[in-house]
């Protein structure tokens, strides 16, 4: 399988991030988030549940050091030359094997950089970091320096991502073709999920999100399936995957007749996604478009019914989310710049009535409005009894 990227890209984001990192007067960096390392060098694993890291020094050398498992992983898919090994036994200390590590590469005494604020750091392997480094060099967090990189796309991952984006549409064509009385939530997620394979992507960072009846109100997957009644309700979130990349979905579908508060969900739902494009452009911020959002749903009287967020920024993203940084709360100071891609759900989840509606689809940010990334419509979805 070739590469994810040219090694020119990979160069060239290498450069990026030595630039920050001069910046900010760091002689390394350990990246400790897969979404780092397969930024940087196209090294793709879900082996980050052990410790791994990957340091990256000022002068741009890459070293990774990771267990047995993944040494062939880390040559078949990533640029990276050189791939050291601590070893699985009993009494296995990997942090000191990292610090004789950071002493061949001449860093005693140095400014490094480590990335706490990942899944891919437990708050084990944080106490051992600081309590073995801490006399060795100066650490400082740098959990902030590469999603400042990997937020703003490049061409190349822009391709990938319009990919991405035609498995997202083609998972929900899929889905909804088996929505009907007497259907199977197994049946409707595998044909979502299938046709994502079948179109060339890959897992995606979470589960797709999927309830009827009363867990039509859920934004989390959870296990067990429903068989659908004459009348119900089923929300879906998806995303199409594809090198990682995500574009993700959200809707809520009606089967049979929709209710009243169905239809009023949806209008202050369409409402609040045209609301929030007004705002997705250079010169706002996610705060903006959280406020935005919040405006028009709160001029129906829905407050109670919706979340403290509303969208946030997609990308290469691994196990346990597919949610990337920024994300769209209130105060949030986070600028909206051209070729980011975001994805903006409106969830109104009416625990009184029992009424799900959700809307939701990704955005490709540009020098003005945004561009949207999916041909499905934003209709309420109803499939008759």
């Amino acid at each position: 399988m070739p590469l994810p990227f040219t090694r020119q890209e990979f160069s060239a984001r290498l450069d990026a991030l030595c630039a920050l990192m001069t910046e900010q007067k760091l002689d390394a960096m350990l990246l400790f988030a897969q979404e780092s390392m397969y930024w940087l060098t196209g090294y793709d694993t879900f082996g980050f549940c052990f410790f791994q890291t990957m340091v990256v020094t000022r002068d741009e050398r890459i070293v990774l050091l990771t267990r047995s498992a993944d040494l062939r992983q880390a040559q078949h898919t990533s640029v990276v030359g050189d791939i050291r090994i601590w070893e699985d036994r009993a009494g296995a200390s990997p942090v000191l094997q990292l610090r004789e590590l950071l002493f061949e590469l001449d860093l005693l005494g140095g400014r490094i950089g480590v990335e706490y604020d990942t899944h891919g750091m437990t708050g084990k392997v944080a106490l051992d970091i600081n309590q073995h480094l801490a006399s060795f060099a100066t650490l400082q967090d740098a959990s902030a320096l590469v999603p400042l990189l990997r937020a703003v796309k490049s061409p190349a991952e822009i391709a990938h991502v319009r990919r991405a984006a035609e498995l997202t549409d083609a998972a929900f064509v899929a889905g909804l073709e088996k929505i009907a009385p007497g259907a199977d939530e197994g049946e409707i997620l595998a044909a979502m999920q299938g046709a994502v394979f079948a179109g060339g992507g890959d897992y995606p960072g979470n589960e797709f999100i999927i309830g009827s009846g009363q867990d039509a109100l859920l934004c989390r997957y959870k296990s067990g399936r429903r068989v659908l009644a004459a009348n119900d309700q089923i929300t879906l979130e998806w995303a199409g995957v594809y090198r990682r990349y995500h574009v993700a979905a959200m809707r809520t579908v009606v089967v049979g007749e929709p209710t009243s508060r169905h239809v009023a969900l949806h209008t202050a739902a369409r409402e609040a996604l045209a609301a929030v494009e007004a705002n997705l452009r250079p010169g706002c911020t996610f705060g903006h478009v959280f406020d935005a959002h919040a405006a028009v749903v709160d001029a129906h009287k829905l407050t109670p019914h919706r979340l403290n967020a509303c969208g946030y920024s997609l990308g290469a993203r691994f196990s346990p989310s597919w949610m990337d940084w920024p994300m769209a709360y209130s105060g949030n100071s986070a600028e909206i710049v051209p070729d980011m891609v975001i994805f903006m759900h409106m969830i109104l989840m009416d625990s009184d009535s029992g009424t799900a509606m959700t809307l939701g689809q990704t955005y490709l940010t540009t020098n003005g409005a945004p561009e949207c990334l999916s041909n499905l419509p934003l209709d309420l979805p109803v499939k008759a009894g």
